[in-house]
């Protein structure tokens, strides 16, 4: 909730200081950068469920370096295309995208911790990175530094994050992690961890953040530069519905990765996600009075729509608890579902959104139709084909 609160911060006093002419190009490169995370993503999730299954944090520490130094070579690639896309500066986009590398890194020691159930280690690693990344770019905002500045200082915080992780995790660690969980600490230690189920995982992850941020780009096509700020804005509250929960996937997904609780563990995951969406959804209609206080009168037009932006995050939390037990259980030809679900709302949005209305009436029903689809499968699934009790490691 540290890092969380740190992350809405941001986004409220970006929105007030750059104002409606100039926040939405930075929430766009933030929707960016979170795409350009999704390895992150995925590799907190392997490196958690290779540490269940006995894998060493030597054999995993290799991993995430392998991927993150592929990951740097795909953003340099990416720059281009996103100045070109977005329209938007090139050091703005270099300053989202730059930080990726960094990511993989600090998220494979938080898969560590995760995986060896450390959790208030993994605490104080979570709330350190969310402040590292957001202190930052408060400041650089506050000095002057607009989109760009604040990207890059996110950056910065985000290596030095990394580094802090590291020290944290070995500390934490050291000597049990590299003994092996499932196998004699000999052939534990001997074992590499494929960059493959990475990439398995990683196509997850990236129908997950697609869907739960391509609305944040698309609106620059089919609004006007005021009304997508709004939009950008609007999706604040989308996003504290999705990661405010993000803690229960983060304590339950070792029980998902081992065989015998698996099926409880996931069933357990969406109720409580579930029951937390309603939450958070009425907490949006009781508090949108208090949006023009906080953003600015000039997004007072949104507030009536804020429910509705806190019920499409909900539906992509519970969304997002349905495909993490499918990594876990290493099922993940179920992204395909999310990412039919990602190329209906494009097309949908291209074709017929032109107002904030329409836009995110959009993306809440293609969310709710796939979250259904997919959470109705993993929980069948769960009852009928028990998980695989041997880890992938070549």
């Amino acid at each position: 909730m540290t890092a969380n609160v740190a992350g809405y911060l941001l986004q409220l006093l970006a929105a007030s200081w750059l104002g409606v002419e100039g926040y939405s190009e930075f929430a766009s490169l933030l929707a960016v950068q979170l795409l350009c995370a999704v390895p992150a993503l995925a590799m907190q999730n392997v490196v958690a469920r290779e540490v269940v299954r006995g894998a060493s944090s030597r054999a995993v520490r290799a991993m995430m370096w392998r991927c993150a130094a592929l990951v740097a070579a795909v953003a340099v690639v990416l720059i281009p295309m996103v100045v070109g896309l977005l329209d938007v500066g090139v050091w703005a986009a270099a300053g989202a995208l730059g930080a990726a590398p960094a990511l993989v890194i600090l998220s494979g020691e938080q898969g560590i911790l995760q995986g060896g159930n450390h959790f208030r280690a993994l605490a104080t690693v979570l709330a350190m990175a969310g402040t590292a990344r957001v202190a930052p770019a408060l400041l650089a905002l506050a000095l002057g530094g607009g989109a760009a500045g604040a990207l890059w200082a996110g950056a910065a915080g985000i290596v030095g994050a990394a580094i802090v992780a590291g020290r944290i995790a070995r500390g934490t660690t050291a000597p049990a992690a590299d003994s092996g969980a499932g196998d004699s600490g000999q052939s534990a230690l001997t074992k590499t961890v494929g960059v493959v189920p990475v990439l398995r995982a990683v196509q997850v992850q990236a129908a997950l953040m697609a869907l739960s941020s391509v609305d944040l780009i698309v609106v620059r096509v089919v609004l006007d530069e005021v009304d997508a700020s709004r939009y950008s804005l609007g999706t604040i509250a989308t996003k504290i519905a999705f990661w405010l929960p993000q803690a229960v996937g983060v304590v339950l997904y070792p029980r998902m990765a081992e065989p015998t609780h698996s099926a409880r563990a996931i069933r357990d995951a969406l109720s409580v996600l579930s029951a937390i969406g309603v939450v958070a959804v009425l907490g949006a209609a009781l508090a949108a009075p208090l949006a023009p206080l906080f953003a600015g009168a000039d997004y007072a037009p949104i507030q009536g729509l804020l429910w509705l932006f806190a019920l499409h995050g909900a539906i992509l939390a519970v969304l997002q608890g349905a495909l993490l037990s499918a990594i876990a259980v290493e099922r993940t030809a179920l992204a395909a579902v999310t990412w039919i679900g990602l190329a209906v709302e494009v097309g949908l949005m291209l074709a017929f959104a032109r107002t904030i209305e329409s836009t995110i009436g959009t993306a809440v029903s293609v969310a709710a139709v796939t979250t259904t689809i997919v959470a109705a499968v993993v929980l069948r699934a769960a009852r009928t084909h028990p998980a695989p009790a041997n880890p992938i490691l070549s």
